[in-house]
């Protein structure tokens, strides 16, 4: 029962990430209020950071792990939103070719950056989980790839 009742959970949660998560992109991508913008892209973070903990149910001695991990998806989110309102703001501004290209070349270094501290970030809580937790992680990871993909198909857009 404890079961059925997490995937529920779980199912509730995604389709409300999914449905709250284009909202969010659509604010992104045509900000009115960059304030605004900005409280909404926190938000999808949060529910972001709900789902993946609920998923992994921890336990009391993996949740000491925690703080460093929700720090890291923080920092990533707040990267990723500077990259798009910079992505956004370059387009308005017509860039030449190798402003271009050096713009995706700081990006590429500050992701490449960026991606080693997730990683090393989640290293210690991950050693931590069981196959179980580790089955649900993989299932959120791929419910937030699937969305990724959504989206950038929807936008057209990218770097």
């Amino acid at each position: 029962m404890e079961i059925t009742m997490l995937r529920a959970a779980i199912v509730g949660v995604t389709a409300l990430l999914i449905s709250s998560s284009t909202l969010a992109y659509a604010q992104t991508a045509a900000p009115t209020d960059a304030q605004g913008a900005s409280n909404d892209w926190k938000e999808l973070t949060d529910v972001r950071i709900d789902l993946i903990k609920a998923a992994l149910q921890l336990t009391p001695e993996q949740q000491k792990l925690w703080p460093a991990v929700e720090s890291a998806i923080r920092a990533r989110a707040e990267v990723r939103r500077d990259r798009i309102e910079n992505l956004q703001k370059m387009r308005s501004d017509q860039p030449d070719f190798f402003d271009i290209l050096r713009n995706r070349a700081n990006n590429m270094a500050q992701r490449a950056n960026g991606l080693k501290q997730y990683a090393d970030a989640w290293e210690p809580l991950y050693k931590t989980l069981d196959d179980k937790q580790k089955a649900r992680l993989r299932f959120v990871a791929m419910l937030a790839a699937h969305e990724a993909r959504e989206w950038i198909a929807e936008e057209g857009g990218g770097e």
